[in-house]
């Protein structure tokens, strides 16, 4: 039986890449694609895939927020992240999420396979850079706690922060997420209060360097 893989990320070209490399192996197929983390989950609950390639940021819903969602909806499915962010905060909050691998974007394709092969015999897979993250971050007893994006907003504010950020409208966050405008005013009002921010400007800035979204 293949490995059956998804891959997940907004770049069509890297989508495209990957499926062609991964479709080569004889012991994989790509299922599908997702251009957003919310995708990612859909295709998560329907596909039930080996393995989930999945990058940090994407529209709609972060990697990191899609990792959170599906493993605890199904353990079974394993998440290898593959991003172009080496940052410590980046690499912890995924771990944290449920990731069971983390490469890096340069990484040769066949470090991604051998990735592959380590997720799914139950094992963790760090390339090397990372792994030297995570070993400064215990010999130098860095702050676990650190705030960010992560540990000062709920779920449901990432989620209209994400979407602020993304340029939509009050009425279109609320249509998207089932809330009503007076929630969305909320929610936003609230973001602002916790991270003392005043302008949208300066929450996409912030959302962008939190890795919740890309340009």
């Amino acid at each position: 039986m293949k490995i059956r893989i998804v891959v997940a990320d907004d770049h069509k070209i890297m989508r495209e890449g990957l499926k062609a490399l991964i479709d080569k192996q004889p012991d994989m197929e790509v299922a599908a694609e997702a251009q957003d983390g919310l995708t990612a989950t859909k295709l998560a609950r329907k596909l039930l895939p080996h393995i989930i390639i999945m990058d940090i940021g994407m529209p709609e819903m972060n990697g990191i927020d899609a990792t959170r969602q599906i493993v605890s909806e199904n353990k079974d499915v394993k998440i290898v992240a593959l991003s172009m962010h080496s940052d410590r905060r980046f690499v912890l909050e995924m771990l944290k999420a449920g990731a069971s691998g983390y490469l890096l974007k340069d990484s040769a394709f066949e470090e991604l396979v051998n990735a592959v092969h380590t997720v799914m015999d139950g094992q963790p897979y760090l390339s090397p850079r990372i792994t030297d993250i995570i070993v400064k971050e215990y010999l130098y007893n860095l702050p676990r706690n650190e705030p960010n994006v992560f540990t000062i907003l709920t779920v449901r504010e990432r989620e209209v922060l994400q979407h602020l950020a993304e340029g939509k409208s009050t009425k279109q966050i609320a249509s998207t997420l089932n809330l009503s405008v007076k929630t969305v005013e909320t929610h936003r009002q609230q973001i602002m209060d916790k991270l003392e921010i005043r302008t949208v400007a300066e929450l996409t800035k912030y959302a962008i360097r939190e890795g919740l979204t890309s340009l």
